[in-house]
């Protein structure tokens, strides 16, 4: 049988090849719209990011150390870095990420990381100025061993409550590890953080930890020596940290009483000691970039004790003290701005290998006058995991409660 096709039927489509060089304009238009969508979403993102490409620069040749690169990229480091919150804080726990780092810098080409040292004293002391001066100057060669064995006495970590309060050494980073845990139903929503103290050894020890109180008009964070029970009804309980409505003002207190709620506290070592203010600069006409923070702390004695600041009524506050520019005995502290990166579409910061993730929680406090002297630095390492590094004239405390106040939720800041 011979089947007969009729004449008006269509002739079959022809398939057409694509022509290589559309296929490639098309392809180019695709990379530059998706390099576009990274570079805005970094913008909106507020994050203080990596500058990648200048890693494999030499050191030497940089100019200003805020345009040096935040860390290298996700890489062989970063992986060694992965921690994750552990189940006892208390216990002594061995770093195995010292040997990774070192190797990791050795594959990318890089001077392993060190520590931030300022080339410009600054005096926080706020009496007897002059005379420490002159006997320093007239000490000078014999001290440094007396120095050196002030300052191993004084990282003893016998009484974790003394430490807590305890000023950092002069000349001298405390180097610590913040994990957040969220596990569990609760926790999901108000984790609790863990703050330990990396030492030269490769292990790190628990110094205190932190939480938000469930049912407070304001946010609220009690700060503990004991991790298993942050109670303010506990011994080990040391301090606390409270925001305002807003969440861009925060006080810092020890663990004393609150002299409004017991007015006739007849004992003044009782009534409670605000130890830090920290100010968030608000973002209600909607700019984009990183956060703004001011930080007011006590000054420090000539015997490196702080001044007691315990306010019996709102005007003594640290934060009605600075609205009202009454700093004697106080310092304030700021925030280092980034500097913008052109290349990478970003803003980049200097912290030697302390972190190596993007984030907005991503920061350094430095002195107005001198920029070059970080007093503290907090990053982020992995999801869960902050590196947190905190010098003179601040404590663990302090710094511990500057960083609960960046995990909090800020309405009138994002």
């Amino acid at each position: 049988l011979f089947v007969q096709f009729s004449s008006d039927l269509p002739p079959p489509p022809l398939i057409r090849m694509e022509d290589p060089d559309l296929r490639q304009q098309k392809l180019d238009n695709q990379r530059s719209i998706l390099m576009k969508k990274q570079q805005k979403k970094r913008a909106d993102c507020q994050m203080v990011v990596a500058n990648r490409d200048s890693r494999q620069k030499n050191r030497r040749q940089k100019g200003r150390s805020d345009e040096t690169p935040l860390l290298i990229s996700q890489s062989l480091s970063n992986i060694s870095l992965m921690e994750h919150a552990h189940d006892n804080p208390m216990d002594v726990i061995t770093l195995a990420e010292c040997d990774g780092d070192a190797k990791a810098a050795s594959v990318f080409g890089e001077v392993p990381a060190e520590k931030p040292l300022s080339p410009k004293k600054i005096n926080f002391d706020v009496e007897h100025e002059e005379d420490e001066a002159e006997d320093s100057d007239a000490h000078a060669g014999g001290k440094k061993t007396n120095k050196q064995e002030k300052t191993a006495s004084r990282i003893s970590l016998e009484d974790l409550e003394e430490f807590a309060f305890r000023p950092a050494p002069r000349d001298l980073t405390i180097q610590c590890r913040v994990t957040r845990d969220r596990r569990g139903m609760e926790k999901g929503m108000y984790p609790t953080y863990y703050l330990h103290m990396e030492k030269d050894d490769g292990k790190r020890v628990f110094l205190m930890a932190g939480r938000k109180r469930k049912r407070s008009k304001t946010s609220n964070y009690l700060i503990s020596t004991d991790p298993t029970n942050l109670s303010r009804d506990t011994s080990c309980y040391i301090g606390k940290l409270r925001s305002n409505v807003l969440g861009t003002k925060f006080i810092v207190y020890d663990g004393g009483e609150n002299p409004e709620k017991k007015p006739f506290i007849k004992e003044c070592e009782s009534v409670r000691q605000e130890l830090a203010a920290i100010c968030y600069e608000t973002n209600v006409l909607g700019f984009r970039g990183p956060r703004k923070m001011t930080v007011i702390i006590p000054g420090m004695l000539e015997n490196d004790d702080r001044v007691s600041i315990q306010p019996k009524n709102e005007e003594e506050t640290l934060l009605a003290r600075h609205a009202n520019n009454n700093m004697d005995k106080l310092v304030t502290l700021v925030n280092k701005c980034p500097s913008w990166n052109e290349q990478t579409q970003s803003y980049v910061l200097n912290f030697h290998g302390r972190v190596t993730q993007a984030s907005v929680k991503n920061f350094q406090i430095i002195h107005p006058e001198n920029g070059d002297y970080i007093v503290m630095q907090f990053g982020r390492v992995s999801e869960d995991v902050f590196s947190m590094d905190y010098s003179f004239p601040m404590c663990a405390i302090q710094a511990f409660a500057i960083t609960l106040s960046s995990f909090d939720g800020k309405l009138a800041c994002e």
